[in-house]
């Protein structure tokens, strides 16, 4: 049975703060696009601060680490992929947004199509989602939303121009 989500849980353990999106992913209702809007938000405060090797190198840490988080949390929970769980949307749209152009528009296109990615999990990702039940599946299927979100928008782009 899972545990619903509660700020005292949120607060426990810091692997708890970060898979529950800093308190994000606790929106009563879609709390994969809060934390996926949580993702956009930070990421327009903090990318400015870094060369890109040393925020290639944020999100790599960032995507390993969420993978024990998320075994943390999801243990925590009594389910490995609950949804108040939105590292795994956070870390890939990071990403999305490090290789997006720095404007609204393109931004608004990345989060758009990498939140139909992320609901639709065409495959692989509909596989890591049902059959890796631990923080790497978790964490995979969005990596593959992420992939997808970014095929997606380099095709628009050669359309555009």
């Amino acid at each position: 049975m899972a545990t619903k989500p509660s700020l005292k849980l949120l607060l426990a353990h810091p692997a708890h703060f970060f898979a529950l999106g800093c308190g994000s992913g606790l929106a009563p209702k879609a709390p994969g696009t809060f934390g996926t809007l949580f993702a956009w938000a930070s990421f327009a405060l903090f990318h400015h601060h870094f060369s890109e090797f040393g925020l290639f190198l944020l999100l790599t840490v960032a995507f390993f680490a969420g993978i024990w988080f998320i075994d943390v949390t999801g243990r925590a929970l009594g389910d490995p992929d609950h949804g108040s769980i939105v590292w795994d949307e956070i870390v890939p749209f990071w990403l999305v947004l490090f290789m997006t152009p720095d404007t609204f528009f393109w931004q608004l296109a990345a989060f758009m199509l990498f939140r139909y990615f992320d609901i639709t999990k065409p495959q692989p990702a509909r596989y890591f989602d049902e059959h890796v039940k631990n923080g790497f599946g978790v964490m995979a299927d969005d990596l593959i939303a992420a992939g997808y979100t970014l095929l997606c928008l380099a095709l628009l782009k050669i359309v555009l121009t």
